[in-house]
């Protein structure tokens, strides 16, 4: 499972662990545009922030509870707690990075909506920091660093028993 906000590299690096894990990949982008027909950004606009929400944490708990697979979660998933409690059960991985850095990426989609980098940060950072297993910079590692991260990460955890 990727987690993260915005810009932070979560269907790249999560399409390279899909691809070495041999797991098929859920994205929250996709997922709302097959199952509402719409972007996140024209959800947000249209139906408000809230309903967005709800429909991300939907995706998350929906493909936790099929067969296993990569899920590159929108960032508001993790505020709902019933995502968080089914991350329990999940290898979850964060990827993160400076505010800055961030801002210039979401400015290369217009699929996204405009939410500030820092008020979602401050809304969202704790919980992340409660469900994440590993945590990645991507400010300064590439998606091929996370996914090389993450692949030694599993092993260690499968080995370990966890």
């Amino acid at each position: 499972m990727m987690v993260g906000l915005m810009g932070a590299g979560k269907t790249s690096a999560g399409r390279l662990i899909s691809k070495a894990l041999d797991l098929p990949l859920s994205d929250s982008d996709p997922f709302l545009r097959e199952r509402y027909g719409a972007t996140a950004a024209q959800i947000a606009a249209s139906e408000g922030a809230d309903v967005l929400h709800r429909r991300e944490a939907e995706h998350v708990l929906a493909e936790l509870a099929g067969p296993p697979k990569v899920i590159t979660a929108a960032a508001s998933a993790v505020e709902d707690p019933r995502v968080r409690e089914a991350l329990r059960g999940a290898f979850v991985v964060w990827v993160d990075a400076p505010d800055a850095v961030l801002a210039q990426r979401m400015r290369s989609g217009a699929h996204r909506p405009d939410f500030a980098p820092s008020v979602m940060r401050a809304r969202r950072e704790p919980f992340f920091r409660e469900v994440a297993d590993i945590t990645f910079d991507v400010s300064t590692a590439t998606p091929e660093e996370v996914a090389e991260g993450t692949l030694r990460a599993l092993g260690s955890a499968a080995r370990d028993g966890g």
